[in-house]
């Protein structure tokens, strides 16, 4: 094995290569988190949705993700504390986020995922895009680029669109290492007209969603360095519904099961077998991008879906 490196040295040397060029250098890992809010799964899978599906495909999946925890089930079963789990990788009797006040939230002790990969690695780049403000407000912490999208009239349908854009325009302009891309209109849908895979209105925007995915996605496998790179991509949504609402869903499993989805190269195949929940976003994230979790952050999620080796 030996000669034969030393023999393609020489071939590339007398060509005019250079060994950077001979040898690839491991991929740079990457991460793309998407959040569809308010989005029950078996309603995607009445909906026309060929990217998630395709990213489903090229990765594993839990149609069941619980989204609180079996130590505290205090908070309330809505956006605030759903999303600062997600993104905190901690249950609400730690990030005290309990409803959509965010009083007693306790972000510089569990602090965004963002702060979490700089201190172990400070020089990467981080960003986040939200059509739901509060999540720029008050949780989002150490981002490079932190966008928010306040729709008007609730009107999340055209402030997604214009998130979609700014994501696209970072994931390819930009050198992100992780990203958070946000999606509102399926949430509003549902507490317009029905959180159901039988409402139409809640599908379509489902399936409206499903092409913003799309987009990005697109956008970032057009990098140019894209081929040198291995992205994971997680996605998953805050908490489901019934009837109108979500609000006190503890009980209640079409509110209570989220998903979650992890996808690409370094992810797994097929169903997850194991039980999931909002917090394994986070340690999901870090491992792929080769952060140690530290034992002193006292994470409540754990990795999954990630191939062993990678």
């Amino acid at each position: 094995m030996h000669h034969l490196r030393g023999l393609l040295l020489l071939i590339c040397l007398a060509g005019g290569v250079s060994v950077s060029d001979s040898f690839s250098a491991e991929p740079s890992k990457k991460v793309l988190i998407i959040g569809i809010d308010g989005c029950r799964f078996d309603a995607i899978q009445s909906a026309d949705t060929p990217q998630l599906d395709q990213l489903i495909a090229d990765g594993c999946y839990d149609p069941d993700c619980h989204i609180v925890g079996e130590r505290y089930q205090g908070n309330d079963t809505i956006s605030g504390p759903g999303w600062s789990s997600i993104l905190t990788g901690v249950w609400a009797d730690k990030h005290g986020v309990n409803d959509n006040t965010f009083k007693g939230k306790n972000y510089e002790k569990y602090p965004h995922v963002f702060q979490r990969l700089k201190e172990s690695l400070p020089d990467a780049y981080a960003a986040s895009v939200v059509t739901w403000v509060p999540i720029q407000t008050y949780i989002v912490s150490a981002a490079d680029e932190g966008l928010s999208y306040a729709p008007e009239n609730k009107e999340y349908a055209a402030a997604d669109a214009v998130a979609s854009l700014a994501a696209q325009r970072i994931v390819t302009q930009q050198n992100p290492t992780i990203l958070f891309y946000y999606i509102g209109q399926v949430d509003e849908a549902g507490h317009s007209k029905g959180f159901h895979p039988s409402v139409q209105e809640y599908v379509a925007a489902i399936e409206q969603a499903d092409k913003h995915v799309g987009e990005v996605v697109t956008a970032m496998r057009s990098r140019l360095d894209y081929a040198n790179e291995q992205w994971l991509i997680i996605i998953t949504s805050d908490h489901g519904g019934r009837g109108l609402g979500h609000s006190g869903g503890h009980q209640v499993p079409e509110i209570l099961n989220s998903f979650l989805v992890v996808s690409g190269t370094a992810a797994m195949r097929g169903r997850i077998e194991k039980e999931t929940y909002l917090t394994d976003v986070v340690p999901t994230a870090l491992t792929h991008l080769d952060v140690n979790v530290k034992a002193e952050w006292a994470l409540d999620g754990q990795a999954v879906g990630l191939r062993s080796g990678l």
